[in-house]
């Protein structure tokens, strides 16, 4: 059976996140560079949430690509950044200790989001698999490459490599899996909200005006919570 037909879990994963920087950015055409953001940081959360070990990474941050987005840096203060000088992540020995720490443990499906898709992404994901069981799963709404042909074929060429195409809400929602899970129930639903759009409104709306939760707001005066129907 091909494992992968198992599903991710915060047992099997981890994650890295490659050049999320603003010079990186600024070439990102696939993308709105402002969602791309939105998704970078709301997957670090979910990381976070389910405690799935995270590895950092740069390249030439002084000279060129300047510091990592301060708001994932937020989400995971206390990771050291991998510093590199080339385009492909492995070739740093720096990360493939990173990532090989976190496989001893079973965590072979290595999730990534990086910038950009074409480049840093591509050559990284193909040497990985070239060189170790691993499985890479390739965030495709938390990458960006610098067109929007660029991004596809980029992703085009990974998935018949043998890469798996996801996006950062289904990671998240695979790794809560059962909503009777509760221990991380209310972390997920807040970042939802937070995070994800109309997902998010959704939720809102369901706690509001279906379950008589929280607070509402009707012409700027509170109202109190809607009363159980």
């Amino acid at each position: 059976m091909s494992s992968k037909l198992q599903v991710l879990t915060p047992q099997n994963s981890q994650i890295i996140f490659i050049d999320q920087q603003p010079q990186m950015a600024f070439g990102v055409q696939s993308i709105d560079r402002q969602v791309l953001k939105n998704n970078v940081v709301g997957l670090a959360k979910a990381a976070k949430i389910f405690n799935i070990p995270t590895t950092i990474t740069t390249v030439e941050t002084d000279s060129f690509s300047g510091n990592t987005f301060p708001e994932l840096l937020a989400v995971v203060p206390e990771n050291d950044i991998l510093e590199r000088t080339s385009m492909n992540s492995w070739d740093d020995q720096n990360v493939r200790d990173a990532l090989a720490k976190h496989a001893a443990d079973g965590r072979k499906k290595v999730v990534v989001a990086g910038l950009w898709t074409e480049v840093c992404n591509t050559t990284f994901a193909l040497s990985c698999m070239n060189d170790t069981d691993y499985e890479i799963y390739m965030v495709a709404d938390a990458s960006g490459g610098t067109s929007v042909d660029a991004h596809k074929y980029a992703m085009d060429r990974m998935v018949q490599a043998g890469v798996v195409p996801v996006t950062w809400q289904q990671v998240l929602l695979e790794w809560q899996r059962d909503w009777a899970r509760k221990e991380t129930y209310d972390a997920v639903t807040s970042l939802v909200k937070e995070h994800s759009g109309a997902y998010g409104m959704g939720i809102d709306y369901a706690v509001t005006h279906v379950h008589g939760g929280a607070e509402r707001v009707s012409h700027g005066k509170r109202i109190g919570p809607n009363p159980a129907r």
